[in-house]
């Protein structure tokens, strides 16, 4: 079996890679592949490029490097003579290695080739055991049935690793055009994040490597498979000229290559977004929050009833009496909370709260259209906030749902790029980041703030006074 398959092994070493047929005036690539020279000729001219990849491995190779492999070419015919003298003297082993009996039978379950002493009470007994020329015939039928399948199988794989391999030129175009925007954007900001700027380009360029080898992985899953299918369709075509034994004594490794083989998934590649999200907490924060800076008021028709809201809507204080307010369907009811204005649907905006002293409070944004539902309750879904417990920051509106320990903060800045999905808190006026919430904003926001059960206000600051 060792030597029939050794055999197939040569047979298929001197066969074109493009063609699958007899190398023909072999040419060699840079990478080491044999073509015949009019496959390669073809494929070279197909592509009008200097440096062409490879069809095997996909190295680029110089089309000047491509040689003439006039030895490859002699060791092409010897093998064509040995195929033709093999094939005009053809001998069969007919002798079982055990019994040193003439091999007559072959067990299609353990497809096993065997003699009349091979079938006894222990082994083969219950076996389907069939004459050796009924065997042949019955693999050879379905050894060229199932390479018409493979030749269907290699020219999908080829498809598809041929739409893998276009990815690389898409994600090429893809970090062009985000290191367009990247620059676009910094040059707004007059360059004054030069060295974040770099930071973010490095940040890009790491996760497109990232990406890129992923890709790259997956075209070689892509390829590998090809080559696979290509090696049993060899094997399989090799079935139809080989001799009944030789022919039996491969197919159970070929049985199990074939049903070993897996299609990798398609991998499609992005990258994120974020990657070059320019963080605020640098130097240049304050030119920043001076451009994205809004005016924010307080919404007395939203505030819980146990909320003062003063008379210029810009501080807002718990009170154990209840006030006397208009019953509006938009009123907090169970939270101690009060919404702000102006709602946001699009764009980059900051503002900032001054928490003071307050044991306890949260501020964030929530969608603007609560439903009377989230209005009448303790934690109102659809809101996005840090809230304070004393000695921690718990992240509502994360997935994660974290929680960070740090010390009491006095004035809490909040910047929402609605586009981007992110709403970032930061400590000021050290300008220390707190955390970032990441989310995909599909309706309104607008600005919300929980009071708590303490007299301490919470109060609106202007951006000198988060300063």
């Amino acid at each position: 079996m060792s030597r029939a398959f050794n055999v197939a092994r040569l047979q298929g070493e001197t066969k074109c890679h493009i063609c699958l047929d007899v190398l023909t005036e072999p040419d060699t690539t840079e990478c080491g592949h044999n073509f015949c020279h009019s496959c390669i000729y073809n494929f070279c001219r197909g592509r009008g490029r200097e440096v062409v990849p490879c069809p095997v491995c996909r190295h680029y190779c110089q089309k000047q490097n491509i040689t003439s492999n006039a030895q490859l070419g002699e060791m092409v015919k010897m093998v064509q003579q040995f195929q033709n003298r093999a094939s005009q003297s053809e001998e069969t082993k007919t002798s079982c290695e055990r019994h040193n009996q003439v091999l007559t039978l072959f067990c299609e379950d353990d497809l096993q080739l065997l003699c009349d002493r091979c079938i006894g009470p222990e082994s083969h007994n219950s076996h389907q055991v069939t004459s050796i020329a009924r065997a042949a015939s019955h693999h050879r039928e379905r050894l060229w049935g199932l390479s018409k399948l493979l030749k269907r199988e290699m020219k999908q794989a080829e498809e598809l690793r041929r739409i893998q391999d276009g990815g690389t030129q898409a994600l090429r175009e893809q970090a062009e055009a985000q290191r367009c925007e990247l620059n676009s954007e910094f040059e707004r900001l007059n360059r004054c994040l030069d060295r974040e700027q770099q930071a973010a380009f490095s940040r890009l360029k790491e996760e497109e490597k990232g990406v890129r080898q992923k890709l790259s992985k997956n075209i070689e899953a892509f390829e590998k498979r090809t080559s696979t299918l290509k090696s049993l369709l060899k094997l399989a075509l090799a079935g139809k000229k080989s001799s009944e034994v030789d022919l039996l004594s491969t197919v159970k490794n070929f049985y199990k290559d074939y049903e070993s083989l897996s299609n990798p998934d398609i991998f499609s590649p992005q990258l994120r977004r974020e990657a070059y999200n320019f963080p605020l907490q640098y130097s240049a924060l304050q030119k920043i929050v001076q451009q994205f800076t809004v005016q924010v008021t307080l919404d007395p028709d939203t505030a819980h009833q146990n909320l003062l809201v003063s008379e210029d809507k810009k501080c807002v204080t718990f009170s154990k009496k209840k006030q006397r307010v208009p019953d509006f369907l938009k009123r907090f009811t169970k939270s101690h909370a009060v919404l702000g204005f102006p709602n946001f649907s699009s764009g980059r905006h900051f503002w900032a709260v001054k928490v003071g002293e307050k044991s306890e409070w949260a501020v964030g944004i929530c969608k603007a259209n609560l439903s009377t539902g989230a209005r009448q309750s303790l934690i109102p879904p659809g809101c996005w906030r840090i809230v304070w417990k004393g000695d921690c920051f718990e992240v509502s509106g994360d997935p994660k749902g974290s929680q960070l320990k740090a010390t009491r903060p006095r004035v809490i800045g909040i910047f929402l790029d609605y586009e981007l999905g992110e709403v970032s808190f930061y400590r000021m006026p050290e300008k220390s980041h707190i955390c970032t919430i990441r989310d995909t904003f599909a309706e309104p926001v607008c600005p919300y703030f929980y009071v708590g059960n303490n007299s301490e206000p919470l109060r609106l600051c202007s951006a000198t006074d988060a300063e």
